[in-house]
């Protein structure tokens, strides 16, 4: 395992560093920040990312033809990296450029890429995930929202729910079910939706941090074009495969909204708190947080040598959740009693943790992947 950047990784590392250093704002609102109204959170994500487009910043992975830099996984591990240091949070764009944008690449036509990757990239147009269903969750090819054809259009009939920032999105990744007779991971279509289409309502659901970043979303009789199907009729799911893996890349790297640091720094202020069983709990949240630093760097070298990982995507997100839960907890017994006298980013943590163990694939489903493809366990029959 290689732990030191190589030559071009720290040139890279350097550069990005530096950009970071006299570009970023001072204060950028984060899309998990739920004290900050969605009103400010658009304006200020909007502007960063407009400025990371114009300065080439926008897309590390993307193709350089659709503006991105046409790097690898390695330089996006390290731009995550200075994000982190540079104290920027998780944007609101990941979905658009995390996960939309690089399935348009994959799967898009030339006119699609047109219409879409550029207003993405530049901060013009927001996107959001309408995958999830509440009798589809864990189990996504179980979903039941329909679209049936009328013409050169789709109808489009059913609910989704846990879709992050569809309150503010411009349009959506949507799966829907084309052929109920089809086995139902051959019955799916995958649609690109027009959030502001008549017969789309956003419902936000007030989560325990008092905020409403996760939506459910009702579509009755929603028209869409057909221009606006990704991939072939019925090929929904490979389509959505590779939103999937990418989803998953995204969400391994939420560790930039947790600081360590800042948590033992909250125990040097605290000593009187810390007792010998906190002592503990706050060493073995260190442990954790250097095992997920190996890991991150185990991946880092097998991109680096041109191998694909296999399971490591989906061991990083449990180890994130599980990481962001305990520094809640930890940091809500360094505050005391004052927790429930004050909002504090601690309890924000610990309130959104939760969320973190079902986001991006619950964590039942990620131990099933690391189950098959690390210890060679069988996969769950398909009917």
């Amino acid at each position: 395992m290689d732990f030191d950047d190589s030559d071009h990784e720290a040139a890279f590392r350097a550069e990005a560093r530096a950009f970071l250093a006299a570009s970023a704002p001072r204060s950028l609102a984060g899309a998990y920040d739920e004290s900050v109204d969605a009103t400010r959170l658009v304006a200020e994500a909007k502007a960063w990312q407009s400025t990371l487009f114009e300065r080439g910043w926008a897309a590390i992975l993307w193709p350089k033809e659709w503006g991105g830099r046409g790097l690898g996984p390695v330089e996006q591990i390290i731009w995550n990296q200075e994000l982190a240091r540079a104290g920027l949070g998780e944007s609101i764009f990941v979905v658009g450029v995390g996960m939309a944008g690089p399935t348009l690449v994959a799967h898009g036509s030339d006119a699609h890429k047109r219409r879409f990757l550029r207003p993405m990239l530049a901060g013009e147009e927001i996107w959001c995930q309408l995958f999830s269903e509440p009798g589809a969750g864990s189990d996504l090819a179980s979903l039941s929202a329909r679209a049936v054809r009328d013409g050169d259009d789709w109808l489009m009939t059913g609910q989704k729910t846990w879709c992050s920032g569809a309150h503010y999105a411009d349009f959506g990744i949507l799966l829907a079910r084309t052929d109920p007779s089809a086995p139902k991971h051959d019955g799916i279509t995958y649609f690109l939706l027009d959030m502001r289409s008549p017969g789309v309502e956003v419902r936000p659901l007030r989560q325990m941090t008092g905020g409403s970043h996760f939506n459910e979303v009702f579509l009755d009789g929603v028209r869409i074009p057909d221009a606006h199907r990704l991939g072939p009729e019925g090929g929904g799911w490979r389509v959505a495969m590779t939103t999937l893996l990418n989803e998953r890349m995204a969400m391994a790297g939420l560790e930039r909204m947790f600081s360590f640091d800042a948590l033992a720094a909250e125990a040097r202020r605290r000593p009187e708190r810390v007792d010998g069983a906190l002592r503990d709990e706050i060493g073995r949240l260190y442990g954790w947080v250097k095992t997920l630093e190996l890991l991150n760097a185990r991946i880092t070298t097998k991109l680096g040598r041109g191998a694909i990982p296999a399971a490591e995507s989906s061991v990083v997100k449990l180890a994130v959740a599980r990481i962001f839960t305990k520094a809640g907890e930890v940091g809500l017994r360094l505050l005391g009693s004052e927790a429930a006298l004050r909002r504090s980013a601690w309890a924000d943590l610990w309130l959104l943790s939760p969320s973190l163990h079902i986001a991006g694939g619950t964590d039942e489903i990620q131990k099933n992947v690391a189950a098959q493809r690390v210890l060679g366990l069988p996969r769950e029959p398909r009917a």
